[in-house]
């Protein structure tokens, strides 16, 4: 990620989305742990490639919270109203509506944790670069921004638990699909990636087999999948999947393999930056984040926005 971002997950999304889309259907909640991480010691090297024929698969959703670890209700009764800050520019996330009002998901997402903890919720946007010092100075109570939780902030402000987080995946043309991807099945593939990324630091790492072809950008990258110079790429999935499912792609690819989650490497997730000290509101964010959750409006709210799962 490069440093100019700080702790937000990549832009590269931007301008491929410019308001919600709606999913063609309803999966319950993926759990992180289902995520795909490379065996250490990869078992024996299949006879060939798996080539696996696309097909389509039921809307994953994250869920990144255990019904057995119930959080409990805490007192709430100091709070009478959050000011959400948010960012200005960052579709699907967060926008202007149409109306010139805040939108996106996580404004969508603020206003049903306000309706949760039934307190007065206001959403003020600013630049990204601006919401930390915003925060610090008493200009809002917490930010819902799309934040990495990151070491460097954490001396800043503090964080709720993550409400997502924003997974590495492999792309392929359509034609050549692989319902899972190991190290060993990537063996002299070459993989497209971005040059000095997290992503092809984790290639290097756990994919020492592969062919790594480094691109300086997104979209770079992706041309060169589209005209078929490499076997696959490797990126955010997040901005991936918005470009599978968007015209830029002319149709031509899809996912291969699961999610990567490696916190080392990809982050320890997004979530709700309050100020350094603030345990009540973190606690009551917290809370009615799993109550969200829990009663299937965090779903609802996941399908509405991303039509093809970044997990």
């Amino acid at each position: 990620m490069a440093p100019s971002q700080q702790a937000k997950s990549s832009k590269s999304a931007r301008g491929l989305l410019t308001g919600p889309v709606v999913a063609a259907c309803l999966l319950a909640g993926l759990s992180a742990a289902n995520a795909q991480a490379p065996a250490k010691q990869p078992p024996a090297a299949p006879q060939a490639t798996p080539q696996v024929a696309p097909q389509a698969a039921p809307q994953a959703v994250p869920g990144f919270w255990d019904l057995r670890r119930r959080p409990e209700r805490p007192d709430l009764s100091r709070l009478t109203v959050i000011r959400f800050l948010t960012e200005t520019d960052y579709p699907p996330f967060n926008y202007t509506g149409a109306d010139g009002n805040p939108a996106g998901f996580n404004v969508d997402l603020a206003r049903s944790l306000c309706e949760e903890i039934k307190v007065t919720c206001t959403v003020q946007m600013r630049r990204f670069e601006t919401l930390v010092d915003a925060l610090s100075s008493n200009r809002g109570d917490a930010i819902i921004a799309s934040m990495a939780v990151s070491p460097q902030l954490r001396a800043r402000v503090d964080f709720t638990d993550p409400y997502y987080r924003v997974p590495a995946r492999f792309a392929s043309r359509k034609d050549a699909v692989m319902p899972e991807i190991r190290p060993e099945y990537l063996e002299g593939k070459k993989v497209g990636v971005i040059a000095g990324s997290a992503h092809e630091a984790y290639l290097k790492a756990m994919f020492t087999d592969a062919e790594l072809h480094p691109y300086p950008n997104d979209e770079a990258m992706r041309a060169a999948l589209r005209k078929g110079e490499v076997d696959f790429i490797f990126g955010d999935a997040i901005s991936l999947a918005f470009w599978i499912n968007g015209t830029d792609s002319g149709d031509c690819c899809a996912f291969s393999g699961g999610p990567f989650v490696e916190s080392r490497f990809f982050g320890e997730g997004i979530g709700i930056a309050v100020r350094k000290g603030n345990d009540v509101l973190r606690q009551a964010l917290n809370w009615a984040l799993f109550r969200v959750w829990e009663k299937g409006r965090y779903t609802d709210l996941w399908l509405r926005y991303f039509s093809v799962s970044p997990f």
